[in-house]
């Protein structure tokens, strides 16, 4: 007997398949399933099959499902497969031949040990592929596992076609490739690397104007679907079909496991893990006056006697969310000119918000400015620094080009500017005018015009706050026939949970205000949830709860929360919290106290 996940949730026996009806058990199922061999929380599992809003009774009725599953194993003689209650929460055991999802991962990381052989490779990789059977759990009704789940198993399918591609354009198999492609490309017209092999695969095959069309169509939907231009690859890709150039059959791309980034350096290529260059930001809008003055500031002359002083350094500091990155980014764009040795990002924490280490942002740093001459200057765009002792070790005078150097942090970093001096800019939401420019730029102003009040009242619900309104725009992008009025509505009955992406759900406005809080301090983060419940819009340490200690007290945490980016304001005046940052407090109490009801 054999579970099948990557398509409808099914039992397999040989042959024959039964596909399970939608239920609550069947949600069960699919949520273990996906985590095979692991513990999962009972409280994953009860927000899975209910929802955010769960019954008093979910944590009885998920061991009544848990009772219903193990009868249905007994019904189809499952044996090898068992769910086990375990502390916390409840585990079922596979193996690769009795969980497709265990044996499509299996065959992958067989085939990268295959790289060598490409043709193994690529027969290894088919094989894998035939195991997807259709839409990714059709017939499994949870909100929680289509935005948390489905994606991820996507990518993953993804990243194997696209190696597959590689390999048979590799192989001069490009006939092949191109049967691929034609369905890869229509069915995921925002995954340019598709669009970029199918290009390859046409030019190679002798259709340079069909491959010049397809580049072409790329293009346009690109830019009226997404409003950016293609990537860089692509129009390299472009240039050398228009100059003839011979793309020829190559080696076959790396296989899965992605390659570190790179930084060109008058033309050499240097490896750099963790460091790379500086994106620019697709209809950035607003903040005007900060990209001036930052401009200004990075391309004024030194000054005299400046040989031994400090990197000039420049903080953009704010809440989660804000436009940090985005002001940094667009900053390094404008002055590129006054950089010749290189801009680079320097993301100083981790996919899971863990800092980096200094030693070894140290390390990348130096061998990416290894090639750049001294007297030449370069910058530094160090992202989301968490506290002033990762950003110290990286200004200390060093031989090769001088360095400016711009940091993006939610904390205020005054330690910093105090011991080593800089420029601050300290970010707050958009205005409204901001807001409806950027509306205007990423919708199109036929599109926001036809409704400017709907619009106002959509960047409204945002609080215009940057983040929430970069998503909002791309859910509209992929919704071109939802008008704004509707969309007010529609965003109006639960902000925040409409405010993610449903193929990126890491991008979402409650997940980037959880991890904000999960870098606190716990005490700080219980305090600023107590806080964030109050009745009061604005406040000042008298007006914060009993029992959060003396005025004085109270007056330093405040200012923590503050200095944390998640208070504005201050002393002199009161502190307050930004509407989106509350409304999130308050969701988040209200589920707590849900959870903590007796069953």
């Amino acid at each position: 007997m054999r579970f099948q996940i990557l398509g409808p949730l099914a039992l397999a026996d040989g042959p024959d398949t039964v596909v399970l009806q939608p239920s609550k058990p069947t949600i069960l199922l699919a949520a273990l399933l996906l985590h095979a061999n692991s513990v999962v929380s009972a409280e994953y599992l009860q927000r899975a099959v209910w929802g955010e809003e769960q019954p008093a009774t979910a944590k009885a009725a998920l061991q009544t499902c848990v009772l219903r599953l193990r009868r249905l194993f007994t019904k189809h003689g499952v044996t090898e497969t068992s769910i086990e209650a375990v502390p916390g929460g409840y585990r079922i055991t596979a193996a690769p031949h009795s969980l497709d999802l265990l044996g499509f991962r299996d065959q992958i990381r067989r085939s990268v040990a295959l790289s060598g052989d490409p043709e193994a490779e690529l027969y290894t990789l088919k094989d894998a592929l035939t195991l997807w059977q259709g839409s990714l759990l059709a017939n499994v009704r949870s909100d929680v596992l289509h935005r948390d789940e489905v994606p991820r198993l996507a990518e993953e399918r993804l990243r194997s076609v696209e190696r597959v591609c590689d390999l048979l354009l590799g192989l001069g198999r490009c006939g092949e490739a191109l049967v691929e492609l034609w369905t890869a490309t229509r069915v995921y017209p925002g995954h340019e690397r598709f669009h970029e092999q199918l290009i390859e695969a046409l030019y190679r095959t002798g259709r340079q104007s069909q491959a010049l069309a397809e580049y072409r169509r790329v293009k346009g939907f690109l830019l009226d679907e997404l409003g950016v231009n293609p990537s860089p690859a692509l129009q390299q890709l472009e240039m050398a079909i228009l100059r003839g150039e011979d793309l020829g059959t190559g080696e076959p791309a790396p296989p899965l496991p992605p390659a570190p980034a790179v930084r060109v350096i008058e033309g050499e290529t240097v490896p750099v893990p963790g460091v790379g260059p500086v994106p620019t930001v697709p209809n950035f809008t607003g903040r005007e006056a900060e990209t001036a003055a930052m401009v200004a500031r990075l391309t004024a002359g030194a000054e005299p006697g400046a040989k031994d002083r400090q990197p000039l350094t420049v903080l953009v500091s704010g809440a989660p969310g804000i436009g940090k990155s985005a002001l940094a980014h667009r900053v390094a764009h404008l002055v590129r000119d006054a950089f010749p040795a290189g801009r680079l990002l320097v993301p100083m924490t981790r996919p899971d918000g863990e800092p980096r280490r200094v030693a070894e942002v140290a390390a990348e740093v130096s061998a990416a400015l290894r090639s750049g001459r001294a007297g030449e200057r370069a910058l530094l765009v160090l992202d989301d620094v968490v506290d002033a002792d990762q950003v110290r070790p990286l200004l200390l005078p060093a031989d090769g080009p001088d360095i400016a150097v711009v940091v993006t942090s939610r904390m205020g970093l005054a330690g910093l500017i105090a011991t080593h001096g800089g420029w601050v800019h300290r970010l707050s939401a958009f205005t409204e005018a901001e807001s409806y420019a950027l509306l205007l730029a990423a919708l199109g102003a036929e599109r926001v015009e036809a409704e400017p009040q709907a619009a106002r009242r959509l960047a409204a619900l945002c609080g215009h706050f940057p983040v929430a309104l970069r998503i909002l725009t791309a859910r509209l992008l992929t919704r071109p026939g939802l008008g704004l009025g509707h969309a007010v509505d529609w965003l109006g009955e639960d902000p925040l949970a409409r405010l993610t992406l449903t193929d990126s759900p890491g991008l979402s406005v409650t997940g980037l205000f959880d991890r904000a809080l999960g870098r606190l301090d716990p005490r700080l983060s219980e305090a600023f949830l107590r806080v964030g419940a109050g009745p009061l819009d604005t406040f000042g340490a008298e007006d914060v709860a009993p029992g959060s200690g003396t005025a004085p007290e109270t007056e330093a945490v405040l200012e923590q929360l503050a200095d944390a980016g998640l208070l504005e304001d201050g002393p002199p005046g009161p502190y307050r919290i930004h509407a989106l940052l509350r409304a999130h407090i308050r969701r988040t109490a209200r589920i707590r106290i849900r959870r903590t009801e007796k069953v």
